[in-house]
Protein backbone atom coordinates (compact mmCIF):
# COMPACT_ATOMS: atom_id res chain seq x y z
CA UNK A 1 0.00 0.00 0.00
CA UNK A 2 3.25 2.19 0.09
CA UNK A 3 2.63 5.15 -2.15
CA UNK A 4 6.16 4.35 -4.43
CA UNK A 5 4.01 1.57 -5.37
CA UNK A 6 2.56 2.66 -8.52
CA UNK A 7 0.78 -1.33 -9.94
CA UNK A 8 -1.74 -0.36 -6.79
CA UNK A 9 -4.92 0.95 -8.06
CA UNK A 10 -5.82 3.92 -5.55
CA UNK A 11 -9.66 4.76 -4.81
CA UNK A 12 -11.77 6.25 -2.21
CA UNK A 13 -14.86 4.76 -1.06
CA UNK A 14 -18.14 6.91 -1.12
CA UNK A 15 -19.86 7.97 1.66
CA UNK A 16 -23.69 6.77 0.49
CA UNK A 17 -22.19 3.55 0.35
CA UNK A 18 -20.37 3.19 3.43
CA UNK A 19 -23.35 4.41 5.13
CA UNK A 20 -25.72 2.02 3.44
CA UNK A 21 -23.41 -1.04 4.64
CA UNK A 22 -22.78 0.20 8.34
CA UNK A 23 -26.45 1.87 8.84
CA UNK A 24 -28.20 -1.10 7.05
CA UNK A 25 -26.55 -4.09 6.09
CA UNK A 26 -23.56 -4.17 8.92
CA UNK A 27 -23.13 -7.88 10.74
CA UNK A 28 -25.38 -7.96 13.95
CA UNK A 29 -22.06 -8.70 16.21
CA UNK A 30 -20.94 -5.31 15.56
CA UNK A 31 -20.58 -2.81 18.55
CA UNK A 32 -18.04 -0.15 17.17
CA UNK A 33 -17.04 1.19 13.63
CA UNK A 34 -13.10 1.90 13.19
CA UNK A 35 -13.12 3.83 10.21
CA UNK A 36 -9.20 3.59 8.87
CA UNK A 37 -7.70 5.40 5.41
CA UNK A 38 -4.64 6.36 4.06
CA UNK A 39 -2.56 9.51 4.96
CA UNK A 40 -5.23 11.29 2.79
CA UNK A 41 -6.63 14.56 4.34
CA UNK A 42 -9.38 14.88 1.74
CA UNK A 43 -10.56 11.67 2.09
CA UNK A 44 -11.35 12.49 5.77
CA UNK A 45 -12.75 15.90 4.96
CA UNK A 46 -14.95 14.88 2.04
CA UNK A 47 -15.91 11.13 3.04
CA UNK A 48 -14.97 10.67 6.88
CA UNK A 49 -16.93 13.04 8.21
CA UNK A 50 -19.88 13.01 6.85
CA UNK A 51 -20.14 9.42 7.66
CA UNK A 52 -19.35 9.60 11.66
CA UNK A 53 -22.24 12.33 11.28
CA UNK A 54 -24.57 9.73 9.53
CA UNK A 55 -23.05 6.58 11.72
CA UNK A 56 -23.88 8.94 14.78
CA UNK A 57 -27.49 10.32 13.78
CA UNK A 58 -28.69 6.58 12.57
CA UNK A 59 -26.84 4.39 15.09
CA UNK A 60 -25.31 3.81 18.63
CA UNK A 61 -22.19 2.55 17.97
CA UNK A 62 -18.97 3.46 19.07
CA UNK A 63 -16.73 5.22 16.61
CA UNK A 64 -12.69 4.98 16.33
CA UNK A 65 -11.03 5.96 13.82
CA UNK A 66 -7.10 5.57 12.24
CA UNK A 67 -6.39 8.41 9.86
CA UNK A 68 -2.69 9.12 10.50
CA UNK A 69 -1.23 12.70 11.48
CA UNK A 70 -3.65 15.27 10.96
CA UNK A 71 -4.38 18.82 11.24
CA UNK A 72 -5.35 19.67 14.75
CA UNK A 73 -8.25 21.26 13.74
CA UNK A 74 -9.31 18.22 11.62
CA UNK A 75 -8.76 16.56 14.90
CA UNK A 76 -11.50 18.58 16.76
CA UNK A 77 -13.82 18.24 13.94
CA UNK A 78 -13.70 14.66 13.74
CA UNK A 79 -14.22 14.73 18.00
CA UNK A 80 -17.26 17.33 17.41
CA UNK A 81 -18.84 14.66 15.47
CA UNK A 82 -18.92 11.88 17.23
CA UNK A 83 -15.60 9.98 17.04
CA UNK A 84 -14.08 8.99 20.54
CA UNK A 85 -11.22 6.94 20.36
CA UNK A 86 -8.08 7.83 17.94
CA UNK A 87 -5.80 4.44 16.76
CA UNK A 88 -2.18 5.84 15.81
CA UNK A 89 0.84 3.58 15.67
CA UNK A 90 3.99 4.53 16.44
CA UNK A 91 5.66 1.48 14.48
CA UNK A 92 9.07 1.33 15.48
CA UNK A 93 10.61 3.24 18.92
CA UNK A 94 13.63 5.37 18.07
CA UNK A 95 13.95 7.87 15.61
CA UNK A 96 16.42 6.10 14.02
CA UNK A 97 15.12 2.90 12.96
CA UNK A 98 11.63 4.97 12.00
CA UNK A 99 13.91 7.07 9.65
CA UNK A 100 15.68 3.97 8.36
CA UNK A 101 12.08 2.08 7.92
CA UNK A 102 10.28 5.19 6.38
CA UNK A 103 7.69 5.03 8.62
CA UNK A 104 5.20 7.57 8.01
CA UNK A 105 6.08 11.46 8.50
CA UNK A 106 8.60 12.46 11.32
CA UNK A 107 8.88 10.39 14.42
CA UNK A 108 9.19 13.26 17.30
CA UNK A 109 5.83 14.77 15.42
CA UNK A 110 4.01 11.27 15.51
CA UNK A 111 4.70 10.67 18.97
CA UNK A 112 3.75 14.77 19.59
CA UNK A 113 0.21 13.86 17.95
CA UNK A 114 -0.11 11.02 20.19
CA UNK A 115 0.18 13.19 23.35
CA UNK A 116 -1.97 15.82 21.78
CA UNK A 117 -4.92 13.53 21.16
CA UNK A 118 -5.29 12.56 24.69
CA UNK A 119 -4.71 15.90 25.85
CA UNK A 120 -7.71 16.88 23.92
CA UNK A 121 -9.82 13.98 25.19
CA UNK A 122 -9.43 11.14 22.67
CA UNK A 123 -8.87 7.80 24.08
CA UNK A 124 -5.70 6.91 21.81
CA UNK A 125 -4.51 4.01 20.78
CA UNK A 126 -1.25 2.87 19.36
CA UNK A 127 0.39 -0.31 18.50
CA UNK A 128 4.34 -1.22 17.15
CA UNK A 129 5.60 -4.51 14.48
CA UNK A 130 7.31 -7.32 15.97
CA UNK A 131 10.22 -9.06 14.47
CA UNK A 132 11.25 -5.92 12.07
CA UNK A 133 13.92 -7.39 9.66
CA UNK A 134 17.13 -6.58 11.31
CA UNK A 135 15.40 -5.01 14.83
CA UNK A 136 17.50 -6.40 17.81
CA UNK A 137 16.35 -7.34 21.45
CA UNK A 138 16.97 -4.42 22.40
CA UNK A 139 14.84 -2.55 19.77
CA UNK A 140 12.18 -4.69 19.89
CA UNK A 141 12.44 -3.61 24.16
CA UNK A 142 12.57 0.20 23.41
CA UNK A 143 9.17 -0.27 22.52
CA UNK A 144 7.56 -1.41 25.52
CA UNK A 145 8.84 1.36 27.49
CA UNK A 146 7.38 3.94 25.11
CA UNK A 147 4.57 2.56 25.01
CA UNK A 148 4.45 2.49 29.08
CA UNK A 149 5.55 6.40 28.80
CA UNK A 150 2.74 7.46 26.30
CA UNK A 151 -0.83 8.11 27.45
CA UNK A 152 -2.20 5.43 25.47
CA UNK A 153 -5.86 3.27 26.54
CA UNK A 154 -4.22 0.30 24.05
CA UNK A 155 -1.46 -0.92 22.47
CA UNK A 156 -1.57 -3.70 19.78
CA UNK A 157 1.47 -5.68 18.30
CA UNK A 158 1.66 -7.11 14.34
CA UNK A 159 4.12 -9.57 13.23
CA UNK A 160 6.02 -8.19 10.00
CA UNK A 161 4.38 -9.39 7.17
CA UNK A 162 6.82 -8.32 4.10
CA UNK A 163 4.48 -6.86 1.21
CA UNK A 164 4.67 -8.74 -1.79
CA UNK A 165 5.51 -5.16 -3.47
CA UNK A 166 8.07 -3.28 -0.92
CA UNK A 167 11.67 -3.24 -0.72
CA UNK A 168 11.38 -5.91 1.79
CA UNK A 169 9.51 -8.10 -0.14
CA UNK A 170 12.05 -10.97 0.34
CA UNK A 171 12.31 -10.45 3.77
CA UNK A 172 10.87 -13.19 6.60
CA UNK A 173 7.99 -13.13 8.03
CA UNK A 174 8.23 -12.49 12.12
CA UNK A 175 8.18 -15.47 13.84
CA UNK A 176 4.27 -16.13 15.48
CA UNK A 177 5.99 -16.91 19.02
CA UNK A 178 7.92 -13.94 19.57
CA UNK A 179 4.95 -11.74 18.53
CA UNK A 180 2.69 -13.34 21.11
CA UNK A 181 5.26 -13.15 23.99
CA UNK A 182 5.33 -9.40 23.48
CA UNK A 183 1.36 -9.35 23.53
CA UNK A 184 1.76 -11.28 26.81
CA UNK A 185 4.12 -9.24 28.23
CA UNK A 186 1.82 -6.28 27.19
CA UNK A 187 -0.75 -7.92 29.07
CA UNK A 188 1.10 -7.76 32.10
CA UNK A 189 2.52 -4.64 31.73
CA UNK A 190 -1.03 -2.66 31.07
CA UNK A 191 -3.97 -5.18 32.99
CA UNK A 192 -6.55 -2.29 31.19
CA UNK A 193 -4.76 -1.98 28.19
CA UNK A 194 -7.31 -3.04 24.82
CA UNK A 195 -4.71 -4.92 23.13
CA UNK A 196 -6.37 -6.00 19.87
CA UNK A 197 -5.96 -9.39 18.06
CA UNK A 198 -4.87 -8.71 14.35
CA UNK A 199 -5.39 -10.62 11.61
CA UNK A 200 -1.58 -11.02 10.39
CA UNK A 201 -1.25 -13.47 13.26
CA UNK A 202 -2.96 -16.22 10.41
CA UNK A 203 -0.66 -14.99 8.34
CA UNK A 204 2.25 -15.70 10.49
CA UNK A 205 0.80 -19.02 11.85
CA UNK A 206 -1.69 -19.81 9.48
CA UNK A 207 -5.26 -21.32 10.52
CA UNK A 208 -3.61 -21.35 14.39
CA UNK A 209 -2.22 -17.78 14.68
CA UNK A 210 -5.53 -15.68 15.46
CA UNK A 211 -6.58 -18.04 18.22
CA UNK A 212 -3.61 -18.15 20.44
CA UNK A 213 -3.57 -14.45 20.19
CA UNK A 214 -6.62 -14.47 21.84
CA UNK A 215 -5.51 -17.13 24.34
CA UNK A 216 -2.61 -15.03 25.08
CA UNK A 217 -4.29 -11.27 26.26
CA UNK A 218 -6.07 -10.08 23.24
CA UNK A 219 -9.29 -8.46 24.22
CA UNK A 220 -10.43 -6.77 21.01
CA UNK A 221 -11.36 -8.38 17.78
CA UNK A 222 -12.32 -6.31 14.14
CA UNK A 223 -14.01 -7.92 11.09
CA UNK A 224 -13.25 -6.53 7.81
CA UNK A 225 -15.97 -4.85 6.27
CA UNK A 226 -14.32 -2.71 3.05
CA UNK A 227 -16.83 -3.26 0.99
CA UNK A 228 -16.83 -6.25 -1.73
CA UNK A 229 -16.53 -4.60 -4.58
CA UNK A 230 -13.22 -2.58 -3.48
CA UNK A 231 -11.51 -5.12 -1.54
CA UNK A 232 -9.36 -6.47 -4.16
CA UNK A 233 -7.53 -2.69 -4.24
CA UNK A 234 -7.10 -2.46 -0.74
CA UNK A 235 -3.89 -4.72 -0.27
CA UNK A 236 -3.04 -5.10 2.77
CA UNK A 237 0.11 -7.33 4.27
CA UNK A 238 -0.58 -9.46 0.79
CA UNK A 239 -2.72 -10.42 -2.16
CA UNK A 240 -3.59 -13.41 -0.63
CA UNK A 241 -4.22 -12.46 2.83
CA UNK A 242 -6.67 -14.11 5.43
CA UNK A 243 -10.01 -11.97 5.37
CA UNK A 244 -11.60 -11.49 8.65
CA UNK A 245 -15.39 -12.41 9.02
CA UNK A 246 -17.83 -12.37 11.29
CA UNK A 247 -18.34 -15.92 10.87
CA UNK A 248 -14.30 -16.57 11.38
CA UNK A 249 -14.01 -14.07 14.30
CA UNK A 250 -17.39 -15.43 16.22
CA UNK A 251 -15.79 -19.31 15.32
CA UNK A 252 -12.10 -18.40 16.71
CA UNK A 253 -14.02 -16.42 19.71
CA UNK A 254 -16.09 -20.01 20.48
CA UNK A 255 -13.19 -21.84 19.65
CA UNK A 256 -10.96 -20.29 22.51
CA UNK A 257 -13.92 -20.54 25.03
CA UNK A 258 -14.91 -16.61 25.31
CA UNK A 259 -18.29 -14.61 24.78
CA UNK A 260 -18.14 -11.36 22.81
CA UNK A 261 -19.41 -8.24 24.43
CA UNK A 262 -22.77 -6.46 23.33
CA UNK A 263 -21.16 -3.51 25.10
CA UNK A 264 -19.06 -0.78 22.53
CA UNK A 265 -15.46 -0.05 23.26
CA UNK A 266 -16.89 4.01 23.73
CA UNK A 267 -19.32 3.00 26.09
CA UNK A 268 -16.96 1.00 28.47
CA UNK A 269 -14.94 3.93 28.42
CA UNK A 270 -17.72 6.35 28.92
CA UNK A 271 -18.64 4.27 32.01
CA UNK A 272 -14.73 4.09 33.21
CA UNK A 273 -14.92 7.83 33.02
CA UNK A 274 -18.58 8.19 35.28
CA UNK A 275 -17.02 5.66 37.76
CA UNK A 276 -13.37 7.76 38.26
CA UNK A 277 -15.67 10.90 38.36
CA UNK A 278 -18.01 9.48 41.72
Amino acid sequence: MRRDNKQLGRFRAHHDQLAELLVHHRPESITDINIQTGEDPVAVREVVLPLIKTIRRETNLGISVCLGTLDHKLYAELQSAGASIYIIKYEIAGAAKYAAMHAPGNYDERLEHIRHLSRTGWRVSSGFIAGLPGQTDEELLANFTLANDLPLDGCSVSPFIPGDETPLAQSSTAGIDLTLNCMAALRIMRPDWVIPAVSALNIAEPDAGYCRGLRTGANLVTINLTPSDLRGDYLLYKRDRFIMTEERILGAIAQVGLTPSSQSLADFYHTEETVSAK
